[in-house]
């Protein structure tokens, strides 16, 4: 279980991995070794931040010993991964011992609030670097190899990284993440990201569409549009002044082809709108999932969360978004014990999941984080034991619903998108339903980035099992 974390595609099994290196860089000069931790937007940023050194004739290394330059991309909202990431800078100076021109530094979260910490006080680094600033990593690394701190955690009002092809990397070559906006301007108290990432800027949509253009050509065969939250898109030409909408964005990127799944995460109840849902319903190719974090199912403790909606507001979303997709995937986010949290407020929370019926949630007991508006304004009151408690109660309830939802699947057929061998058998080829659900099925002659039907015919509460029926899928077809 984790605590209070970022929100936004947290894949607790690539915490702390290096990013592989496409193909053996034998002809690079120099290594960089990339560690990254947190939400999805970061290991976008690892990329993001591969293909500009990629320009300054550094190739990717799994093994930290052989690097010249070790970065480590940090995630400022769960204290866990604050503490694995000074364990870890402590192992990269000893490291340093015996390769004193190795160059150690920070990316990302962490780097405004720590770095003089880690800069002055501990030494631990020789570079620290902000979400807005890999722009300028080339000068900062030239910096620092003459014997200086190189420092720039400037937030950007613009940058957006829109020019900058993201290097794939540790890519199934089927999924890709695209990042379609930067930056968030809501300010939940519990949540350091506007601080740490600025206020939300959008790319413009003619860069998001050849990216995922590229991809496709590429050969992957889904798209994950990417934000903070993606609802509240917005990008207005400088030359015409005409707006383009998330809703917009979504269909054009569609539009690119029917063989292209879409997804999107992560969305905002207060911005989603019945126009993203007609759009989600026009194409067959946008995946039917919604990913609606609500946090709490308490309005009293969502207005100390600052969430900008009522537990009716919610629940009205999730009505409409039943009546215009009935067939919707639905997962949420949820935190135990936030400041002043009662049990009556607990028990609305356990209720309002049942009424949901989601799919599947990620839950976390709150901690506070500092610089946010909740460590300023409300004291974490609510004793560590009942927070353990009480997210072992949301925790369990979850299990019961996703169990109940995976057996309701248990005899429809499903179209689905393989990624590649299941984790647990080279027999198996997994992939995902419309509805997020992820399929283990027998190989056979079937190959990855191939749609197939497949019949389901058993489950667990986390896996669907079944049996292709049908391996083209007509209506996907242009």
């Amino acid at each position: 279980m984790n605590q209070l974390g970022a929100t936004k595609w947290i894949d607790e099994s690539r915490q702390g991995t290096a990013l592989q290196p496409e193909e053996p860089s034998a002809t690079s000069s120099r290594k960089c070794y990339i560690e990254s931790y947190g939400c999805q937007m970061n290991f976008n940023d690892s990329e993001i931040v591969a293909a500009i050194l990629k320009e300054q004739g550094y190739g990717l290394t799994t093994d930290v010993a052989q690097a010249d330059l070790v970065l480590i991309n940090t995630c400022a909202i769960r204290e866990k991964a604050e503490q694995t990431v000074r364990k870890r800078l402590q192992e990269f100076k000893s490291l340093k011992q015996n390769k004193a021109d190795m160059l150690v530094g920070v990316l990302g979260c962490m780097a405004e609030r720590l770095r003089h910490r880690l800069l002055e006080e501990e030494k631990l680094v020789d570079l620290v670097v902000g979400p807005d600033a890999y722009r300028s990593l080339p000068a900062l690394i030239a910096e620092a190899e003459s014997g200086q701190k190189a420092v720039n955690v400037l937030l950007s009002r613009e940058e957006t990284y829109a020019d900058i092809s993201p290097v794939r990397l540790n890519s199934n070559g089927v999924t890709a993440f695209v990042s379609i906006m930067r930056g968030c301007n809501n300010m939940c108290t519990f949540c350091v990201v506007p601080f740490t990432r600025g206020r939300e800027r959008s790319r413009s949509p003619q860069s998001i569409l050849r990216e995922c253009e590229e991809l496709f050509e590429q050969g992957y065969r889904e798209v994950t549009l990417l934000g903070q939250n993606v609802d509240s898109y917005y990008w207005i030409d400088p030359q015409t002044q005409q707006a383009t909408t998330f809703a917009q964005l979504l269909e054009m990127v569609a539009q690119i082809n029917p063989w292209l799944r879409v997804r999107f995460s992560t969305s905002h109840p207060k911005d989603i709108t019945d126009e993203v849902l007609y759009t989600m319903a026009r194409y067959p190719n946008i995946c039917k999932y919604i990913h609606l974090p609500v946090q709490s199912g308490s309005t009293r403790i969502l207005q100390l969360m600052n969430r900008t909606y009522t537990r009716e507001g919610y629940l009205k979303k999730v009505e409409r978004i039943r009546e215009i997709l009935p067939d919707c995937g639905l997962s949420t986010d949820i935190i135990a014990g936030f400041c002043t949290e009662t049990e009556a407020d607990h028990q609305e929370t356990l209720s309002l999941m049942d009424i949901c019926e989601y799919d599947m949630a990620y839950m976390f007991m709150y901690s506070e984080r500092p610089g946010t508006l909740a460590a300023r304004r409300y004291t974490d009151d609510v004793p560590l034991e009942v927070k353990k408690r009480r997210l072992q109660e949301i925790v369990e309830k979850e299990r019961t619903l996703a169990l109940k939802n995976m057996q309701k699947e248990v005899g429809k057929v499903r179209t689905v998108l393989i990624e590649g061998p299941s984790k647990r058998s080279d027999q198996d080829f997994c992939g995902r339903t419309d509805q997020n659900k992820m399929v283990v099925f027998p190989k056979k002659h079937y190959r990855k980035g191939q749609y197939v039907n497949v019949r389901i015919t058993g489950c667990t509460a986390a896996t669907l099992l079944g049996e292709v029926v049908e391996e083209t899928i007509p209506e996907m077809v242009a």
